[in-house]
């Protein structure tokens, strides 16, 4: 048996880690929220505590890399290093942590690569398919039936959102409503690039906005990866979780089931893109899923 592979996903707000037999079986898959991207699209530059906390998480991971004895890892560093002056600082700590420099995807590769992840246990059957990942700092949309024929990547996401536009505790309507004006924008861009996606049968949400609302609508007192991975979203219920968490303070907001206290602060930001996109483009349902860019590049090494 071949040893185990690793992939990285160093993101805006989160730094995850999946460690995979060839490519197909999860030994283990881990999540630290370090908000990387903190602070980026105002002053264009990764803040060092950032920076520091990050290099934290990939040190906890290297170890466990060692303790699967893995022998070949991918890392790759998404919207908050697109968008950094000073990412090469970043990459050369990470990489001698790692034993491997981050590769700086563009939005397309790392739309392809997500839909790669998510598509993969799915029947074709269920086809064509749109699959969209609201990251911290871009949001991709990728539409295809067996692989993806078509991406793109947009300048929004659960952190862009919250530092541009959410300023208040709970936000005001002003500002939410600005918030959605702008991300109806992006999806002009959408719309224009993937013209062939109407004829969609499944569209697929990914990451942690996505995962958040599944879980919160069925009140999960603790993450539970098997009840989240293709649970169906619909748009009711994903409007529900909006009205409730926008309406209430960040005091009050942590204490909902379902919502980790480390992302209280930038979900509204993040379900603003969600249930802008399902009123866009009339999605009834989405399919949550927990596969996603970290198993298309565990497959892509394995392939």
């Amino acid at each position: 048996m071949s040893a185990p592979v690793a992939a990285i996903d160093c993101g805006t707000n989160s730094v995850r880690l999946l460690v995979s037999q060839d490519g197909t079986t999860t030994l283990e898959r881990l999540m630290r929220i370090t908000r990387l991207g903190q602070g980026v699209g105002a002053t264009g530059r990764l803040d060092p505590a950032a920076v520091e906390r990050t290099l934290d998480v990939l040190r906890e991971y290297r170890g466990v890399m060692d303790r699967f004895g893995v022998e070949r890892v991918r890392m790759a560093a998404t919207s908050a290093a697109r968008d950094a002056a000073n990412r090469e600082d970043f990459f050369a700590a990470a990489g001698e942590i790692v034993g491997a420099r981050p590769e700086l995807l563009t939005g397309d590769e790392e739309g392809r690569l997500s839909f790669l992840g998510a598509t993969a246990d799915l029947d074709p059957a269920q086809g064509p398919f749109l699959v969209f990942d609201i990251g911290g700092g871009s949001t991709e949309f990728v539409y295809g039936h067996r692989q993806a024929e078509g991406a793109i990547s947009t300048d929004m996401g659960c952190v862009r959102m919250t530092e541009a536009w959410l300023h208040h505790d709970p936000p005001t309507a002003t500002e939410l409503s600005q918030a959605i004006s702008v991300i109806d924008i992006h999806l002009d861009d959408v719309l224009r690039e993937l013209p062939d996606f109407s004829d969609t049968r499944t569209f697929v949400g990914l990451a942690g906005t996505v995962s958040t609302a599944a879980a919160v609508e069925m009140g999960l007192a603790a993450y539970d990866r098997d009840r989240i991975h293709h649970f169906r979203l619909t748009k009711d219920a994903a409007e529900d979780v909006f009205r409730t968490l926008a309406t209430e303070a960040l005091a009050d907001r942590v204490h909902n089931p379902g919502l980790e206290a480390q992302r209280a602060d930038v979900i509204v930001g993040g379900l603003c893109v969600l249930v802008t996109v399902m009123r866009r483009f009339a999605i009834g349902e989405v399919l949550v899923s927990e596969a996603d860019i970290l198993d298309g590049l565990a497959m892509s090494i394995a392939g």
